[in-house]
């Protein structure tokens, strides 16, 4: 393989490294000093011990209290309502079980919240989903703040799920960390066909009753579902990221490789204990080169653009500032190798059946597109993640991933990509500072010049669009979604009618201060513009009627008209709810709506590392 780094993969690794100098460092050293002096049970007395101890066998009761065996902790988002988290309900049982194999124990330190964005989409408590992070961040904190494990494992799959575990988890840089996936549902409907039958249902053309039973048929037992959103490109990351084991990432939930791999991550955490020979802590696996290397794969399979606020706040959690600049440069020099739905016809299970992630890896690899040179829990070198598990005699064993992809419509060879360039843009102008998916934009639906309608919700877009207003030419601006205003939800709903203005053969866009799906489509969507509108963004400003143009190919999101009058503009102002609905349990998140960051700065209302005390904010060209 490759050991010749892409300048352009250097020269980003080398600007992060440089911002990040101070607090990175500052963050390393916290670690060193809490190894050092609060390390597992360092200062606890016989009483707090006793506590620790009290409800475990009488057996793994005497390995701590005699043999000072190590203790493994279980941080877990097991819910048996969520599809992707049902499967941990057994997990603990097997952690154990393989714990005691190597003269270990093992606790369920906490559990944290798993909230599913599939259901909340549209509804009020979709307002919680992007805190919910920070909660589980937070939860993440109080489950290890006992400090009597000497290693951990995180049990969890989607959206936000992941990146809280991960943000808790570098609170406790200097215990060895293993994520534990669960792995995807088997293929139901296919998703091109969901996402037809939605369309069909948004114009009137099919009733409930068929929307339903598509619906179900997609989404039909236990595991994550199958198309390439933020829970399957969650797992993605934290394989290339060197925080799975190799090869995890989509083994279905159930059956004996899921169940020997889960037992082999416990092992593995335990193995990498300061009281062993491979001390191996979270703060140095997670480092700028790992954080390049999961930015790169997600490009390169045409991710979820959630990654584009989860992953800063994931590298700030570390110490690591990077921003929206970093994921546009790696974007010009990354191809992309996946086509899964919404970027194709397949879903995970045929990516994976293709060659999955390991051959993704290997790709980059030979292309000098990732740093090889990591540390990860199965050891040092990304290139053990060419590799993928398999039971041989009932025991686990890895083999090299397959050098061919196994369906060259699902992923493609680093010489013949379907696109020489990565699937996310960067987008720049007198609007603000936004995001674009553009991998599953048709190039002639990239560019659209046209006049705005703006809208203060998601529902006031649907009620026109039911109207008939819409059916023209049209930019809409959906404002008033970001952090501040209402915790940022998710605007999937959107994504029908839109199809169907475009199907129409009008040119449409969206422009929001929100947040789209992980399974953001057709229709091009300039995200998580800032600065948003409820902090008196340009988008504020925007009036019906007002020309707009959005360029994905040049880069560009603007105003078309007298910059002065623009400029001189009151701004609107928002929604008068739009702090002051306490009703499903808002109004407990109101603290992060007033504290939250930008988008562009991870969404958080946290302070995750000494990267939010010392990092300038990101440069915001309007």
């Amino acid at each position: 393989m490759s050991q010749t780094l892409d300048p352009a993969v250097r020269d980003v690794t080398e600007r992060i490294v440089e911002r990040s100098r101070a607090s990175r460092a500052a963050y390393l050293e916290r670690c060193a000093r809490a190894q050092r002096d609060q390390g597992p049970a360092q200062g606890l007395s016989c009483a707090n011990l006793a506590h620790g101890y009290a409800a475990l066998p009488a057996a793994d009761k005497l390995k701590l209290r005699v043999e000072h065996a190590l203790n493994l902790g279980i941080v877990t988002a097991y819910n048996d309502m969520l599809s992707a988290h049902q499967p941990y309900e057994r997990y603990p049982a097997l952690i154990r079980a393989a714990a005691r194999e190597v003269g270990a124990v093992a606790q369920v330190a906490g559990g944290v919240p798993a909230m599913c964005d599939g259901i909340t989409q549209g509804n009020p408590g979709m307002e919680l989903s992007l805190f919910s992070r920070d909660a589980i961040a937070m939860g993440t904190a109080i489950a290890l703040s006992h400090n009597t494990f000497d290693a951990v494992v995180m049990l969890g799959v989607c959206d936000k799920i992941v990146p809280g575990l991960v943000m808790g988890a570098l609170q406790f840089g200097h215990l060895p960390v293993v994520m534990v996936p669960a792995g995807p549902m088997a293929s139901g409907l296919p998703n091109k066909e969901k996402a037809r039958v939605r369309q069909l249902y948004a114009t009137g053309q099919v009733g409930r009753d068929a929307l339903l039973e598509a619906e179900c048929q997609a989404y039909h037992g236990a595991g994550t579902c199958t198309f390439y959103g933020t829970a399957n490109s969650n797992q993605l990351l934290m394989e290339i990221m060197g925080l799975h084991l190799p090869g995890a990432a989509f083994v279905p939930p159930e059956g004996g490789l899921r169940d020997a791999l889960t037992a082999a991550a416990a092992q593995r955490a335990l193995a990498l204990s300061a009281r062993g020979d491979g001390y191996l802590p979270i703060c140095r696996i997670v480092d700028e080169r790992a954080v390049v290397n999961g930015i790169v794969g997600l490009l390169a399979t045409g991710g979820s653009t959630n990654h584009t606020i989860h992953l800063v706040a994931m590298a700030r959690a570390a110490g690591i500032v990077i921003d929206w600049d970093d994921f546009d440069r790696l974007s010009r020099v990354t191809p992309l190798l996946a086509r899964v739905y919404p970027n194709g016809a397949a879903d995970v299970n045929h990516f994976h059946a293709a060659g999955g992630v390991g051959f993704v890896i290997r790709q980059l690899l030979n292309a000098g597109l990732l740093h090889e040179d990591v540390e990860t829990v199965a050891g040092p070198g990304l290139a053990r993640y060419a590799q993928e598990p398999v039971l041989h005699d009932g025991a686990l064993q890895w083999r090299e991933a397959p050098a061919q992809s196994g369906d060259a419509q699902v992923l493609a060879p680093i010489d013949a990509p379907f696109d020489p360039e990565g699937g996310l843009r960067l987008m720049s102008g007198n609007l603000g500072r936004g995001v674009i998916k553009v991998s599953a934009v048709a190039p002639e639906h990239r560019i659209v010049e046209a006049p705005a309608r703006v809208f203060d919700s998601q529902q006031a877009l649907q009620d026109a669009f039911t109207r008939g207003e819409l059916d023209r030419d049209v930019i809409v601006v959906v404002r008033f979604q970001g952090p501040n205003a209402n915790g940022m939800p998710e605007l999937h709903r959107l994504t029908p009618p839109l199809g169907a203005l475009q199907d129409a053969g009008h040119r449409v866009a969206l422009v929001t201060d929100g947040r789209m799906s992980g399974a953001s489509g057709k229709v091009p969507a300039v995200i998580h513009v800032g600065p948003e509108a409820s902090a008196g963004g340009p988008l504020a400003r925007v009036r019906d009627g007002d020309r707009l143009r959005v360029d994905a190919v040049a880069g560009t999101l603007a105003w078309l008209g007298d910059p002065a009058e623009f400029a001189a503009r009151a701004p609107a102002a928002p929604p008068q709810d739009a702090f002051a609905d306490y009703s499903l349990g808002r109004g407990l998140f109101g603290l992060f709506r007033r504290h939250a960051r930008g988008a562009e700065q991870g969404g958080s209302a946290l302070d995750l590392s000494e990267a939010d005390a010392m990092a300038a904010p990101a440069p915001r060209a309007l």
